[in-house]
């Protein structure tokens, strides 16, 4: 049996009906996928062999209600999987892998774009290289140095065309505030309100997607501050004829799978989605076209997962190119290119 671990349903739901898919052209008999997540009851019944694709939130939550939860689960597993595992050394997921993987058998697979937690803090860097034994597979594709070059020339990543613009600064910071900016894992919360109500700055972004829409994108996806910016930019951009919609961790499931459907759809009216926290990872859209990142943040790991959501090619369903525009503040610290991100943190994971 194998153990599937991940964050938020859309990742988990993505795990669970992929695996489905291959399973039917791969599979040597009837396996049993068992969805583990949100409502679901923490119940393993007589699952022992097949795939159990488990919520992090849900693995916490059952092992506090039932300790003997992780180790029935453990006992009949051989592999854990954690996807998105930039995160496993969070100490509360992490003690959900360790118990999980004590059997002397137990094999762990980590899966991640961005084989790194920060983009400066090289000591979390290491600690997560560590973790994993410093045994890191890569893609290799002959003639590349970068997997990522030869999947956008064979038509399984789109052709990105990043670029940036400034909007005026509006805010400013103060010498404390900037202090606080440097000491910061990212940009803090109270940064990121004032800038949501930034004027100049949320132009900049309404003008930035109108744009867009009017070079014939027909979805773009929009990342926005905080839940309220998410709001008031779908808000601005419905008053202004287009159709816009939003979701962010307080929709409902039944609102966020209605929208997110309807952005996936076939509709050929233009639609442009803004989300706040909920659709950096497992969000697969492959008609989206277009991503603008209004959303600052310090963190190469966040920035490569936003821009990641628009670069499926047309062999994996999606476009041949795709236009990815960072609305920056002059005021604070940004990313504007991922190009280097997937080699970004080689020297630690470099064996000693």
């Amino acid at each position: 049996m194998v153990v599937w671990l991940a964050h938020g349903q859309e990742l988990l739901e993505q795990a669970a009906v992929e695996f489905e898919r291959a399973w039917t052209r791969v599979g040597d008999r009837p396996l049993q996928v068992l969805r583990l997540w949100g409502n679901a009851p923490a119940e393993l019944t007589e699952m022992s062999d097949g795939l159990v694709v488990l919520g992090l939130e849900k693995a916490v939550s059952a092992a506090k209600s039932d300790k003997r939860f992780l180790a029935i689960l453990a006992a009949r597993s051989t592999l854990t999987v954690f996807d998105e595992a930039h995160q496993i050394i969070a100490p509360t997921f992490q003690r959900v892998v360790d118990e999980l993987t004590i059997r002397h058998d137990a094999s762990l697979l980590g899966l991640t774009a961005t084989p790194g937690r920060t983009w400066a803090d090289v000591s979390k860097d290491e600690e997560l290289s560590d973790y994993f034994s410093r045994q890191k597979v890569m893609l290799e594709i002959e003639g590349y140095t970068n997997p990522v070059s030869a999947l956008i020339d064979q038509g399984y990543l789109a052709r990105p065309l990043m670029r940036t613009v400034a909007s005026e600064a509006g805010m400013h910071l103060s010498s404390r505030d900037q202090q606080v900016l440097a000491r910061s894992f990212d940009i803090p919360t109270a940064m990121m309100a004032d800038l949501a109500r930034d004027e100049q700055w949320n132009l900049k972004i309404v003008q930035t997607i109108t744009e867009l829409l009017q070079e014939q994108h027909r979805r773009v996806l929009v990342f926005a501050a905080s839940v309220s910016h998410c709001r008031l930019i779908a808000s601005v951009l419905s008053a202004a004829g287009f159709d816009a919609e939003f979701v962010t961790g307080e929709s409902s499931p039944r609102r966020r799978s209605q929208v997110i459907s309807r952005f996936k759809g076939s509709g050929r009216r233009p639609m442009v989605l803004c989300n706040y926290g909920v659709l950096t990872t497992g969000f697969d859209a492959p008609a989206a076209s277009a991503a603008v990142i209004a959303r600052p943040t310090k963190s190469l790991v966040l920035y490569s997962q936003m821009v990641g959501r628009v670069i499926r090619g047309p062999k994996a369903g999606g476009t041949d190119t795709c236009e990815i525009v960072t609305v920056v503040n002059p005021e604070l610290p940004g990313f504007g290119n991922v190009a280097e991100a997937f080699t970004n943190w080689e020297d630690v994971w470099e064996t000693a």
